[in-house]
């Protein structure tokens, strides 16, 4: 498992504008895939029905949103925060689903902090979140997210 970089809460505006690391690669398989469909109800069967998503396409490939979903899974491997009470998910910005990442394929997240403000009595991050596939030059996920958190 990746070493998260460590970052005490009081510090969060020196890595401001930095890129703050890379986790490690996660394989995606038709099993997480369909534990996706089945807690979503998002069945299509370019996700979930190998044999026409192969003949078709090539093969099956993960929902955009699942790519999205991995983001705190892989967060935590980046970076971890000292000195808070808690942490908010406070949103998106500007997500593109840029490739498809294809079942049985690897990510990655690259993480680069683009600002830290103050916010509601604690801290805003904003970060760009690019998750990589292993072999690809196109990342499959381009996103700005924000996270408030709290001493």
């Amino acid at each position: 498992m990746a070493n998260p970089r460590v970052v005490a809460f009081d510090d969060l505006e020196s890595i401001a504008g930095q890129e703050v690391g890379v986790s490690d690669w996660h394989l995606i398989d038709q099993d997480r895939v369909n534990l996706f469909a089945d807690a979503t109800g998002d069945h299509q069967w370019i996700h979930v029905d190998v044999e026409k998503a192969t003949k078709a396409m090539g093969g099956p490939i993960a929902h955009g949103f699942l790519t999205l979903s991995l983001l705190p899974m892989l967060g935590a491997e980046v970076m971890r925060v000292t000195g808070t009470t808690r942490g908010i998910n406070y949103g998106s910005d500007k997500v593109r689903f840029t490739n498809m990442v294809p079942v049985g394929s690897k990510v990655r997240l690259r993480q680069k902090c683009l600002s830290v403000e103050p916010k509601a009595g604690g801290k805003q991050m904003k970060m760009e979140a690019t998750i990589e596939i292993e072999g690809q030059e196109r990342p499959a996920l381009v996103a700005e997210s924000i996270t408030v958190l709290y001493a």
